[in-house]
């Protein structure tokens, strides 16, 4: 830019680094997350106790888990509704195999890669067929649920070895944070490389923002939508097994609702529903959220139905939220573009 009026003009319509980094959803989350813990630590009884933090993160691990394929799925312009299904599906997998003679590593493989296959299904009627990923995942949803609670019907498989089970809910290294909270970090590690730092990231984002520009730019949109897709699948799978040996529990209805917490969790978190938007740090902040009001609610003796009502309460205010957001947003780059052109 070589007009200095332009320059300086333009500069003003800069923000300096603390503001970025301050003026974000996921530092706005993080804040209320410690503003939470240190009112209930004040407030309610047993909240600062070890065990209260143990079995938050033990309790929200399902969430964590499905929220981190599935936010870059939101952030193409897609969704998947079909996680908790996909979650009790491999459940009741992992429980018959193991119930009829499978070894306990075999039968997991096998519930793992039933759920990359329904992660497949999906992929392909959104890019193949070409059909919306809301009615899709919401019709696989359904089929998916019918079909674990048909294989198990009422019947419980709950005879795992009890030294996978104890393995489940361990300590890492003595600490109140249980084993899972490894894998949950690996994971976010693994997606945020993924998204934020390789040309397939950039990808998604493109995708998001508009899928023919993308296109035209080289990014195979199918293609990657499709791998996403798969990607949630075998996440979901993969935390059923998880979930069944948490609570020494393969049942069809494992995970039933869990879907609406992870699309909450990712939407307060700043990603938009729309896609184009959002970060892994600030939808797993806003899964990290949910699970400290929800166990706040829990010891202050809130009932479930008021937790519910709180959960859907906080998905209706994030939409408004991002809604109004970008409303303002847009407005403000359109009168800078007409300020620079004037200029």
């Amino acid at each position: 830019m070589t007009d200095p009026a332009a320059a300086a003009k333009y500069q003003r319509y800069g923000r300096p680094l603390w503001r970025r980094l301050l003026l974000r959803t996921e530092t706005a989350i993080i804040a209320a997350i410690v503003l939470l813990i240190v009112i209930a630590t004040a407030t309610v009884p047993y909240f600062a106790q070890p065990y209260t933090y143990s079995t938050m993160i033990l309790n929200s691990a399902p969430i964590l888990l499905m929220l981190i394929p599935v936010t870059l799925i939101i952030i193409t312009g897609e969704i998947d509704l079909s996680v908790g299904s996909v979650l009790g599906f491999s459940s009741a997998i992992f429980g018959l195999s193991y119930a009829a003679g499978v070894p306990l590593s075999l039968a997991a493989v096998l519930a793992i890669v039933g759920g990359g296959l329904i992660g497949l299904f999906n992929g392909v009627l959104v890019t193949v067929v070409g059909l919306p990923s809301l009615a899709v995942t919401i019709g696989t949803l359904a089929l998916f649920r019918g079909i674990a609670v048909g294989l198990l019907g009422t019947r419980a498989v709950t005879d795992f070895p009890q030294e996978v089970l104890s393995f489940a809910i361990s300590p890492v290294f003595g600490s109140p944070l249980p084993i899972v909270t490894v894998a949950i970090l690996v994971l976010v590690v693994a997606f945020a490389v993924l998204l934020h730092f390789t040309p397939f990231g950039r990808g998604v984002f493109a995708i998001g923002l508009s899928p023919e520009a993308a296109a035209f730019s080289g990014v195979r949109v199918n293609r990657t939508k499709l791998i996403l897709f798969v990607l949630s699948g075998l996440v979901a799978s993969a935390t059923g097994v998880y979930y069944t040996l948490q609570y020494s529990n393969a049942i069809g209805t494992n995970g039933f609702g869990f879907e609406l917490q992870v699309v909450t969790a990712i939407v307060l978190g700043g990603v938009s529903i729309w896609g184009g938007r959002g970060t892994l740090l600030g939808a797993l902040a806003g899964g990290v959220l949910i699970a400290a009001l929800n166990k706040t609610l829990q010891l202050a003796g809130i009932g479930s139905d008021t937790i519910s009502i709180v959960t859907g309460a906080a998905l209706i205010f994030s939409v408004v939220v991002a809604s109004v957001s970008g409303s303002i947003s847009r407005r403000r780059r359109g009168k800078a573009s007409a300020v620079s052109a004037g200029a």
